[in-house]
């Protein structure tokens, strides 16, 4: 078996991170350098080079990203878009002189129209409207895998887009108003248990349902992927499992012992109703994710609490 020089952009992340944790011990790699903001700035495209150039890769995996929850998404909506195009458009404008690296390109399900039927295809691209809440960081990862498919015609540089359904896990942002649901759920639950408060607020319904899957089965999917030669440049990656947010905040407050009331907050927006992945094309390659929703909760309660000391 040939083994892959891998680099790692946005190595500090949740999903670098899990990801260097991960290949470390694969027998598909043969080295990993995991690049962060203290050795590359990838807003340059002159960094950006340097880094391709010296660190010379067979395979890049693309984790860099400005990421958060639907506040963070809808509130700093001009940063989610510059920030992300600036690291795709220089790290897919860099490639074009490696057209002998291959890139993984991490994006999100949030690509997909607001109202796509679920489970939604990899077909459903570019069929309809974005939800209006996250369309600017929507548009940044939407234009990342048309350059990549332009770069591929153009270049022959071979851009796998991997779209993986909403994840957590240890090594997560965990905050106030910028994490995803299940970090920023933790946080804020903890918070209120340590205080002793007898009622948690969470934003709109509680009606919608959400598909999650723990950080480190994208790891493994990347890992199966790696060395897979496939007749497609996007793929989902999720769980195959839905659970309504306020049976999520049942499941953490269950985990975390917190003896407060949930209410929720109706004046509050949702985002979209339902969003289920259709994983069935890299479910037929022989990859299922692992871990569940309550074994995953649990570990990653455990890592933050151990984070905190």
């Amino acid at each position: 078996m040939r083994k892959s020089k891998v680099l790692i952009l946005g190595s500090n992340g949740l999903v670098g991170t899990t990801l260097n944790n991960h290949l470390v011990n694969s027998e598909k790699v043969s080295s990993i350098f995991g690049s962060s903001r203290k050795d590359t700035d990838l807003f340059s495209l002159d960094d950006t080079k340097k880094l391709i150039r010296d660190q010379n890769p067979d395979i890049v995996i693309n984790a860099a990203a400005k990421v958060g929850g639907i506040q963070a998404n809808n509130t700093q909506r001009t940063e989610f878009i510059l920030e992300n195009l600036k690291i795709n458009m220089n790290l897919l404008e860099t490639v074009k002189e490696f057209p002998e690296t291959k890139i993984i390109n991490l994006g999100s399900s949030c690509i997909y129209p607001l109202n796509a039927e679920n489970p939604i295809k990899e077909s459903s691209f570019l069929s309809g409207m974005l939800e209006p809440t996250n369309s600017p960081y929507a548009m940044a990862k939407i234009t990342a895998i048309e350059i990549g498919r332009s770069i591929n015609e153009q270049y022959g540089v071979n851009v796998l887009n991997l779209m993986p359904t909403n994840l957590y896990g240890p090594y997560d942002k965990f905050s106030e108003l910028d994490s995803h649901v299940i970090p920023g759920l933790i946080f804020r639950m903890h918070k209120a248990k340590i205080k002793n408060e007898k009622q948690f607020n969470i934003w709109g319904t509680g009606e919608p349902l959400r598909e999650f899957m723990f950080s480190e089965d994208l790891a493994k999917a990347i890992e199966f992927l790696i060395d897979k030669d496939l007749d497609t440049d996007l793929i989902n990656i999720g769980s195959g499992n839905e659970i309504k947010i306020k049976d999520l905040a049942e499941k953490i407050k269950n985990v975390m012992n917190y003896e407060g009331d949930i209410l929720f907050d109706t004046s509050k927006p949702d985002g979209n109703p339902r969003k289920l992945l259709d994983s069935s094309l890299i479910n037929s390659l022989g990859w299922e994710a692992e871990i569940d929703l309550d074994l995953g909760i649990e570990k990653t309660y455990n890592w933050y609490i151990k984070s905190l000391s």
